[in-house]
């Protein structure tokens, strides 16, 4: 008698394994973004980028896992950086990009080139002040 069952049908579906790894910690399911080592000898914990295959004595991280990690005590935590993760926004840099923001929703450039287009100001008669690309109108009482 043949069997009916192709040869790479498993007679069980699993969907345990999954490609993605996932934080060590205990009830944790988020996916890990980087590896936690122990050097026994150095008393040091080593944080750096997620491993490109998972070692038996390495604990891969999700991210908010590896943020708050800390050490035990007389131990020193090295974080290695991913040389090819996007650096994170300093002060500088959104300062410099809220005042960016700032000298583009000034209305002097637009109102002196429509002055200067039309030979007057062009401003509608309820328009009391504009800032950026909202107006404040007049009361239609007033």
């Amino acid at each position: 008698m043949e069997s009916r069952r192709s040869p790479l049908k498993s007679a069980v579906p699993s969907n345990v394994v999954s490609p993605v790894r996932r934080c060590s910690r205990t009830a944790c399911g988020r996916p890990a973004v980087a590896t936690l080592t122990y050097v026994y000898a150095d008393s040091t914990a080593v944080l750096g980028p997620l491993a490109t295959y998972a070692e038996p004595h390495c604990y891969d991280l999700c991210a908010e896992h590896s943020e708050r990690l800390t050490a035990p005590r007389g131990w020193e935590v090295v974080r290695l950086t991913d040389g090819s993760a996007p650096p994170r926004p300093s002060g500088d840099d959104l300062e410099a990009l809220a005042n960016a923001v700032r000298e583009a929703a000034r209305p002097q450039g637009r109102t002196v080139e429509a002055g200067a287009q039309n030979g007057r100001r062009a401003a509608d008669p309820m328009e009391v002040a504009r800032r950026g690309h909202l107006r404040v109108l007049r009361s239609p009482d007033s």
